[in-house]
Parts: structure tokens; C-alpha cells; sequence
């Protein structure tokens, strides 16, 4: 695996490559786990080259202690990556991708940014856009490959990835999950013991969401997950919600021929989770 700083150094490498070439990429922030690996797996399968980025990018983070906290394991994501046949490592610091101006740009996503995790951070999606786009431009892949554990982040990147006209296809991959349902993310890694353990009720809760969604409206739904969280002394809901896959909109009523998908965000004391389920 060949492991660069900086994109000149990057750029010079692809560039002997490209020829009749097809350059995958999965962009992260660093602290991996399966489900990035299951991402890289399937970018291997897809594409000649696979590029994984690792950078912690800090206009993402509305909240500057998450931003501290973020756990920061280069070495053993470096093994990791090795381990699962991943050609080049891109790790820029800070001033590689924003120079001296460490702000974000902002995007106009449709509306998509005002949804669920838009109203409760401030800035996020423009964070993410920001950084999306200027790895887009740097490594200058055919295929990008995103979880669809933050399916709100997938629509968004696919939306700027279309109004930005960059010739990149941006593919939404399977949740990965631990054994007990859990969706893997770096966050885990902060939880107790006890929150570890409790955990797996928010899937388990997206499943019965999932069944009721044929027979129950969606405010019933919401009312009974609600009710369901309020029995769990580690657990905080902030948010469920039922929405359309491709407006991120809340519904109220089903329509033929539209697909749903159904949201939640919990705390686990400090530490929050988010989820997503097809429905």
C-alpha cells in the first residue's frame, strides 16, 4: 500500500496510473472499523485502484468537543487498510486541503440539508459538501463508495455531487452490523460496557417500526417509539422520524410507488448513534 501526505505527491502517482484505469475511493475519518473495510471491499471489486482518504475534517463538527474527542488510531487504521488489500492511502493534514482558510463553503442542497440532522447541526452539511468536494477534486476518482448508515450524508453528497457537475459515481453501500444489530461507527468505541449492551435496542426498535409501517400510519409510529424509548434509562432519543427517500421530508401518510425509509438519532449518554432502516 503506498501512503501519501500531500496532493501533489498523490496526483503524481494516480496520474502514472490512470491509463485505462479506474480509480475507486472511499473517503473517511480515520478510527475504522468493519464497516469501512466493507466499503473498501467493495471498491476493490468494483475499480482497479482503490484510494482510501483518512482526515478528520473539522468544519464538519458543530459541537468542537466532538471534534476533540474524535479518536485519532492512524496506526492501526494504516494495518487495517493493508490487511484489506487497499492500494494508496491518502492522509492530508489540515492545511493541505483548506490551506490557511479553514471554512466552509455554502451549498445550496435542496433542501435536503434542512431535514433531520440539519436541525439540530448547524453547518454540518456544508462541512461535508466542502470536504467531499475537494477530495473529489484531488484524488479524482470514477467511483466513491458512502455508508448508508448516514443515508442523509449519501443524498447530500450524491446532490452536490450532480449540481457541482463532478464526474464521479457516488454509490450508497449496505449498513454493516455487529451481531447484535448495532451499526458499526467509530463512536462505538466510546461506548460503556452498559451502553454497548443497550445499544442494540435501536435497531431492534427500527425492525418493529419496520413491521408496523403496514398497518399503523407514521404519527402511531412515532408516538409508540417514543413511548418505547422513555422505558430506557441509557438510552435518549432526540429524534425518529419516518421521511421519503429521495426529499429526506417527514410524512404523515403513505403514497404508492414512493419509497421510506425510517431515521432515529439517540444519546447514549454523551455519545450519539444514529440509525436508518428501509421501510
Amino acid at each position: 500500500m503506498k501512503v501519501f501526505y500531500t496532493k501533489v505527491a498523490l496526483n503524481a502517482y494516480l496520474d502514472a496510473q490512470k491509463k485505462n484505469k479506474q480509480i475507486g475511493f472511499v473517503p473517511t475519518m480515520g478510527a475504522l472499523h468493519e464497516g469501512h473495510l466493507s466499503l473498501l471491499k467493495k471498491c476493490n471489486e468494483e475499480n482497479d485502484i482503490s484510494v482510501v482518504s483518512i482526515f478528520v475534517n473539522p468544519t464538519q463538527f458543530d459541537n468542537l468537543a466532538d471534534l476533540v474527542k474524535y479518536p485519532k488510531t492512524f496506526q492501526k487504521d494504516t494495518k487495517l487498510l493493508e490487511s484489506a488489500q487497499c492500494d494508496v492511502l491518502f492522509a492530508p493534514d489540515i492545511k493541505e486541503i483548506y490551506a490557511e482558510n479553514i471554512t466552509s463553503t455554502s451549498f445550496d442542497f435542496e433542501g435536503l440539508e434542512h431535514e433531520m440532522e440539519g436541525k439540530f447541526r448547524t453547518g454540518h452539511f456544508d462541512g461535508v459538501g466542502t470536504v467531499v468536494k475537494r477530495l473529489f477534486e484531488i484524488v479524482a476518482p470514477n467511483k466513491a463508495y458512502f455508508g448508508e448508515k448516514d443515508f442523509q450524508q449519501l443524498q447530500i453528497v450524491k446532490k452536490m455531487t450532480e449540481k457541482q457537475q463532478l464526474p464521479v459515481e457516488v454509490k450508497g453501500c449496505e449498513i454493516y452490523r455487529a451481531e447484535n444489530g448495532l451499526a458499526m461507527s467509530s463512536r462505538n468505541s466510546r461506548l460503556t460496557e452498559a451502553q454497548r449492551n443497550a445499544a442494540p435496542f435501536i435497531f431492534k426498535t427500527l425492525q418493529k417500526a419496520k413491521m408496523k409501517f403496514g398497518v399503523e400510519t407514521p404519527n402511531a409510529i412515532i408516538e409508540w417509539v417514543e413511548k418505547e424509548f422513555e422505558k430506557q434509562s441509557l438510552l435518549t432519543l432526540e429524534y425518529f422520524t419516518i421521511a421519503d427517500e429521495k426529499t429526506l421530508k417527514n410524512i404523515s401518510s403513505k403514497k404508492e410507488k414512493t419509497q421510506y425509509r425510517a431515521f432515529i438519532a439517540v444519546f447514549a449518554g454523551e455519545i450519539r448513534l444514529i440509525d436508518n432502516i428501509q421501510i
